[in-house]
């Protein structure tokens, strides 16, 4: 009898993790089950570009069992709660799963309802989120009606899905007011919980400048606190103010909701806190987590989950075989982050190296920190790369899950 591998989470990272073990497993060594709660698998990264009208919303959902190899099981089922001392996973309905290894990829949810004010008066009219399907949408509607006054992007706290949309977001809003005509009549305000633009210093003072040139104010060290729909206004804890006539809120996230009713298994925002570099559970070798769902010092971000797999399939192997887990994920993070214009630029970072200017993979590839149309060419090819190559679980030639310095130059701070 073969070992049961349980994959509660059919997003991105549960969907590349399943089929990466297809491949390397027979079905009579491994069966491999998926859950999720329902069908539509969603491309995430497809969710900025729909306020502007330059993504069709019903092109971004897929059926999420034909992203999966045949050999998975899927099961479409509300996940009521792990028992890791029974080894079993309870599904709504009272159906019962036990597991031999169990990963955890139930990605992160939005938790809009857990800020003060954010979904009163106001919100889906004036306030908006682009980060759901809905929100997007909504969105793309008010910006077409939107003629003038103060658009504000705030992030509301960390840690959030892929960390650059905002910030993607505000350069593309630049763009979209410039090629309506009504720029000048427009405010832009960009307020992060952040010290700076982004996390590290050298694409902080990068992106920063981005901001700086397209005049986009930078509102830093802002935590939401409430949101005051009717009069527009945004108060973060510390009391300051920022007026809006249209926000754009990244609303708090946490992990999914099962996860709080999970003994032992995740921590107080519902994310499982897994070893950083093997992707472990501490103290209960059989479970994983992968992708948003982690509780990890790296980026939310789809690239991270894709570098992840590739360890975590082999960890999933040498625990199976008693051997010695191999700690080898570095935290890779890569992204394309839009600036507008038909261009973007290339990060490429891990836990102990920030993004630096260079070349990606190597000395001859994308320039790195610098915007580029070739990189907003990258970022458009990256849909087709991920329905057909990094879903299916396949390597990209060339890139491996562990950050390369090649190419790179380190900059004196």
């Amino acid at each position: 009898m073969g070992k049961h591998i349980v994959i509660l989470g059919g997003g991105t990272a549960g969907t590349m993790t399943a089929n990466r073990l297809c491949r390397t497993y027979d079905r009579d060594e491994c069966l491999v089950t998926v859950v999720d709660q329902d069908d539509d698998h969603l491309y995430q990264p497809g969710l900025l570009f729909v306020p502007f009208g330059l993504a069709r919303p019903d092109h971004l959902v897929r059926s999420r069992p034909r992203q999966l190899d045949e050999a998975v099981d899927y099961k479409m089922a509300r996940i009521d709660r792990v028992d890791l001392d029974a080894r079993t996973v309870r599904l709504a309905g009272g159906i019962q799963l036990s597991y031999d290894v169990l990963v955890v990829a139930t990605g992160a949810r939005l938790l809009p309802e857990e800020t003060e004010g954010l979904t009163g008066p106001g919100w889906g009219e004036k306030v908006f989120t682009f980060y759901d399907l809905p929100g997007a949408t909504g969105l793309h509607d008010a910006l077409e009606r939107f003629e003038g006054g103060r658009v504000v992007v705030d992030i509301a706290d960390l840690p959030l899905k892929c960390p650059v949309a905002p910030l993607e977001f505000a350069f593309l809003a630049d763009w979209y007011f410039r090629s309506r005509g009504i720029r000048d009549r427009v405010e832009l305000t960009y307020a992060t919980p952040l010290d700076g633009a982004f996390t590290k210093p050298v694409a902080a003072k990068a992106l920063g400048g981005l901001l700086n040139d397209k005049g986009i104010e930078l509102v830093t060290e802002f935590t939401l606190g409430e949101v005051d729909g009717e009069h527009g206004r945004l108060m973060s804890y510390d009391e300051r103010e920022v007026a809006f006539d249209l926000a754009v809120v990244v609303p708090l996230h946490g992990g999914a909701e099962y996860v709080g009713r999970s003994a032992g298994l995740g921590d107080e925002l519902g994310f499982v806190p897994v070893d950083p570099h093997t992707l472990q559970l501490p103290g209960r070798h059989e479970v994983f987590a992968v992708g948003d769902a982690a509780g990890l010092p790296a980026s939310k971000a789809g690239s991270v989950a894709h570098f992840e797999g590739e360890v975590l399939v082999h960890n999933i192997g040498q625990f199976l075989a008693g051997q010695p887990l191999d700690a080898s994920f570095d935290g890779h993070a890569n992204c394309f982050v839009e600036t507008g214009f038909h261009k973007a630029l290339l990060i490429d970072f891990n836990y102990d190296t920030e993004p630096l200017p260079g070349h990606f993979p190597g000395p001859v590839g994308l320039p790195l920190l610098k915007e580029s149309h070739a990189a907003h060419l990258g970022k458009l090819a990256f849909e087709w790369l991920y329905w057909h190559s990094l879903l299916p679980g396949r390597e990209l030639p060339g890139i491996g899950s562990a950050m390369s310095e090649h190419g790179k130059h380190h900059v004196p701070h």
